[in-house]
C-alpha cells in the first residue's frame, strides 16, 4: 500500500525552494594540495611526453632527459600561474587564458612530431578555439559579468 508521506510544513505556512547547493566532497586542504599536485604530474606528464617524442624512437640521452625536465618544470609554472591568475580575470579573458595556455601548449608538443609550424600552428589554434568555446560557455553560465559565482 502506498501512503503519502506526511508534510514538514505545518498548514497555512509557505514552502520556499531554495536552489540546491553542489556537495563538497573534499576539505580545503585537499583542494590546496590539489592546487599543487594537478600542475605537477600533468608537468612530469607533459615532459615526459615531449621527451619521447622529441628522441623519436632514438636512445634516450642525457639531454633528451633535461629536455623532457625543462618541459615539465616550465608546464607546471605556466599551469600553477594560470590557475592562480584567471579566476581573478572577467568571464571573456579567463576563457582566452586557458585557450592561450592551451593552444601554446598543444602547439609546442605537435611541433615536436616534425610538423611544419604552418600546420603546427593551424593545429594549436584550432585547439585553443575549441578550448575557448568550451570555457566561454562554462563561464558565462556559471558566472556573472563580474566573475563571481552564480547560485
Amino acid at each position: 500500500m502506498a501512503h503519502a508521506a506526511p508534510s514538514s510544513s505545518a498548514p497555512g505556512t509557505r514552502h520556499t525552494a531554495r536552489a540546491p547547493q553542489p556537495s563538497d566532497v573534499f576539505d580545503a586542504r585537499i583542494h590546496a594540495v590539489a592546487l599543487w599536485a594537478v600542475p605537477v604530474l600533468g608537468g612530469l606528464v607533459y615532459g615526459f611526453w615531449a621527451a619521447a617524442i622529441n628522441r623519436g624512437g632514438g636512445p634516450i640521452t642525457g639531454w633528451n632527459i633535461l629536455f623532457g625536465f625543462v618541459c615539465a618544470i616550465v608546464f607546471a609554472v605556466a599551469c600553477v600561474g594560470v590557475l592562480l591568475v584567471a579566476p581573478l580575470l572577467r568571464r571573456e579573458l579567463h576563457a582566452v587564458l586557458w585557450a592561450v595556455f592551451a593552444g601554446l601548449a598543444f602547439g609546442f608538443i605537435y611541433s615536436q612530431a616534425d610538423h611544419s609550424v604552418w600546420r603546427s600552428t593551424m593545429m594549436s589554434l584550432g585547439v585553443a578555439f575549441g578550448v575557448f568555446a568550451v570555457n566561454f560557455y562554462r563561464y558565462y553560465t556559471h558566472e556573472d559579468a563580474a566573475g563571481h559565482q552564480l547560485g
